[in-house]
């Protein structure tokens, strides 16, 4: 990690590392993997859900239709955060991948909307279906679905990895329930278990998708990332030696994985020196998972009415 740098003129101390303990790792290949199997199989899975009748396997593909969607907008946002800072965007593109997050999230509504209206249609109107076909296009779609997820099981401490693995883990699950329907309609010819099952796959992509809504909507809006607490980091920095009290303490994602911290130090012994101060940073990072650190030095207590009060 980058050691911190001071300006003991301003009082201020910036840590800037070359490293951090969450920085973006490249899932290239996984996403492009991922994008072109899952094309593929929506056609699949499209052609003969309507081919056999089955609104399921319809429901299934507006869904993995979507997660195509999801993993094209993680994907633009992982190469969109790798991008160096400007005189503009000081942060470089970092934000797209919470952007990304949240719009995931909205498509997730929009196919959860379409799928529940044909399926309460069907519901009102069942019709036939070839439960054979159903079971072995979702068989198909149980291994292209598991082998997706797998490739994005390493990345879950990003929200926006997390999210392209939930959708496919999710996906493999739902494939798995529409096998066991399209088995118990060869077994009962009941076709009522076809759109039965469609409301079995619309509560499992709600459910993943509040998640994913609340966390995304939570890191736009400049919440603490979960995993961190402000209290822990407030009685850290007020409990180092010289500190008087600690006053303008923010924390922020910078993206799905970066942290930034900003805080006042009242120290009215003075300036504590860098080695304090690259302490302080290293202890951020390490234990607090906050790679960017500023922490500005006073000595007067007075000085905390400078800045916008907590």
């Amino acid at each position: 990690m980058g050691a911190g740098h001071t300006h003991a003129d301003s009082g201020h101390s910036h840590d800037h590392g070359s490293g951090h303990a969450h920085a973006p790792k490249n899932f290239g290949r996984a996403f492009l993997i991922s994008i072109v199997l899952n094309t593929a199989f929506v056609a699949v899975e499209a052609t003969y859900g309507w081919l056999s009748g089955s609104m399921a396997l319809i429901a299934d593909a507006g869904h993995n239709l979507s997660d195509v969607l999801a993993l094209l907008l993680a994907w633009a946002a992982s190469i969109a955060a790798r991008r160096p800072a400007s005189g503009r965007f000081t942060y470089g593109l970092k934000s797209s991948t919470i952007l990304a997050a949240l719009a995931n999230a909205g498509l997730l509504l929009a196919a959860i909307g379409a799928i529940l209206y044909e399926t309460l249609h069907r519901l009102a109107e069942p019709a036939a279906v070839q439960g054979g076909t159903m079971a072995i296009v979702a068989g198909i779609g149980i291994l292209v679905n598991a082998g997706t997820a797998a490739m994005f099981m390493r990345g879950q401490h990003d929200i926006n990895i997390r999210g392209a693995f939930l959708h496919m883990a999710a996906d493999a699950l739902v494939s798995l329930g529409v096998v066991v329907a399209g088995l118990l309609i060869i077994w009962t010819g009941a076709a009522w278990i076809d759109p039965a099952v469609s409301l079995v796959i619309v509560a499992v992509i709600a459910a993943g998708t509040w998640g994913l809504l609340r966390d995304s909507v939570a890191m736009s809006m400049l919440a603490v990332p979960k995993g961190i607490s402000e209290t822990q980091v407030r009685g850290y920095l007020a409990g180092l030696p010289g500190v008087a009290s600690v006053h303008d303490l923010h924390i922020w994602p910078m993206s799905t994985t970066e942290t930034a911290l900003t805080a006042h130090l009242v120290m009215p012994g003075g300036h504590p020196g860098d080695a304090l101060l690259q302490e302080i940073a290293e202890e951020l990072r390490h234990h607090h998972r906050i790679g960017h650190a500023t922490v500005q030095i006073e000595r007067d207590a007075s000085c905390a009415s400078c800045g916008s009060p907590d």
